[in-house]
């Protein structure tokens, strides 16, 4: 008989184990009794901790954000500009380390306050530099939306990096769109080099704020 002692199932356990799980099988795979049998218990096991998948989706997508802002350094002596440059590559960087994280992400709400330690940061770098809290909320939530957006679709064409979906071959795809040119030739700024039109988009965002608000 094995002495050997588990870790105790906790609620950051079963989050860890359930992204882990979510690049094998995906959001529509990752089922609890999935879950549970990566963990080695049954499923009822997990409703201590969990009352249902929406539950379990908000520690994930918790975990998620923790292991951004570890990775992801902001510095006291940003300016407006740079932190929103910052915080959206480090939030694209996170949500692509997972396969549908952008999904994962959206809608759920945190299960702690961690995240209000960097807003508070965020919203009061923004107020000094001239925004009213409005429009930092406004500012920061907006490029927020837009990678969030963007990575929801860049991930419904490449689920994990290196790996592309059936049906997004963009020669063939101008093949078939031959009888307009303009939308055929499109195809390549649409479903190709993702990095490059990121960072054009977020650029577009944030000089859009900057002259909106007219804070430099």
């Amino acid at each position: 008989m094995s002495t050997e002692r588990r870790a105790p199932l906790d609620r950051r356990r079963v989050a860890d184990t359930a992204l882990k799980l979510l690049n094998e099988v995906g959001l529509e795979g990752l089922t609890l009794r999935a879950i549970a049998k990566e963990l080695d218990v049954k499923a009822p096991a997990l409703y201590w901790h969990f009352k249902d998948k929406q539950a379990l989706l908000d520690e994930m997508a918790t975990e998620m954000y923790r292991r951004m802002v570890a990775g992801t350094p902001l510095g006291p002596d940003d300016s407006w500009r740079e932190r929103l440059l910052k915080a959206n590559r480090g939030l694209r960087s996170a949500l692509l380390g997972y396969r549908d994280g952008a999904k994962v992400f959206s809608g759920s709400r945190f299960t702690g306050l961690e995240h209000a330690e960097q807003m508070e940061d965020t919203l009061r770098l923004f107020t000094a530099a001239g925004f009213t809290l409005a429009q930092a909320v406004r500012a920061t939530s907006t490029t927020y939306l837009f990678t969030l957006g963007f990575v929801t679709e860049e991930q419904g064409v490449q689920p994990l990096p290196g790996e592309r979906r059936e049906g997004y071959d963009v020669e063939e795809r101008a093949r078939l769109m031959a009888d307009f040119p303009l939308s055929a030739a499109a195809g390549a700024e649409i479903f190709d080099d993702y990095d490059r039109h990121f960072e054009e988009g977020l650029a577009l965002v944030v000089a859009g704020i900057g002259m909106r608000y007219g804070i430099p």
